[in-house]
């Protein structure tokens, strides 16, 4: 079992709960789905940078995902369903990208296969950078599986796991090492 990370995300309700976000969250937890905010929202939150969009991770598989949101009256696009990634289009404001978690099957260097999961944590370490691999859940608890936290307070950036294997899944991460460095990076 993951650590919940001793952290919160201050003020949540200010960052993360614009009108937009809050009817697709509310949509999707109406079923008793689990979601969190993933990735680069969680990490700029942290960071104290501006966040200029949302990532969901759910546990609802994409066919749940794009049920709920129509039960809700929320226009969803199957922006990379194959992977559980539907784009859910609220209203006027701010889109949202919403992911089924998942684990790799396969890769060709660029492209996964995946299955999908219901483990957090699984899913987590899939992601490229530790930064990267945060989530947090609407009260604005994190969830840290691989010293994301402590990464961006020291200026580190890592990738989850091993360097070659994250590389080897996908070759633009190494690009993405790059630009994160640029922007988070230290010493």
């Amino acid at each position: 079992m993951a650590e919940l990370a001793a952290e919160w995300i201050a003020e949540p309700e200010k960052w993360a709960l614009d009108g937009d976000v809050h009817r697709v969250l509310d949509a999707l937890e109406a079923d008793g789905a689990t979601v969190r905010f993933v990735g680069g929202c969680v990490r700029d939150a942290i960071a104290g940078r501006g966040v200029e969009d949302y990532d969901l991770a759910t546990n609802a598989v994409p066919s749940r995902v794009l049920g709920l949101l129509k039960k809700a009256g929320i226009r969803a696009i199957p922006t990379g369903i194959e992977h559980g990634t539907i784009t859910a289009a609220p209203g006027f404001g701010q889109a949202v990208q919403i992911t089924t978690l998942r684990r790799d099957v396969a890769t060709d260097g660029r492209r996964a296969v995946v299955s999908f999961s219901t483990d957090w944590e699984e899913d987590a370490a899939r992601r490229d950078l530790t930064i990267n691999a945060l989530s947090a859940d609407r009260a604005g608890r994190v969830y840290d599986y691989f010293g994301g936290i402590e990464d961006l307070e020291k200026g580190r950036v890592r990738f989850v796991g091993d360097p070659a294997d994250r590389i080897a899944e996908d070759c633009l991460r190494i690009l993405r090492y790059f630009r994160f460095y640029g922007r988070f990076g230290r010493g």
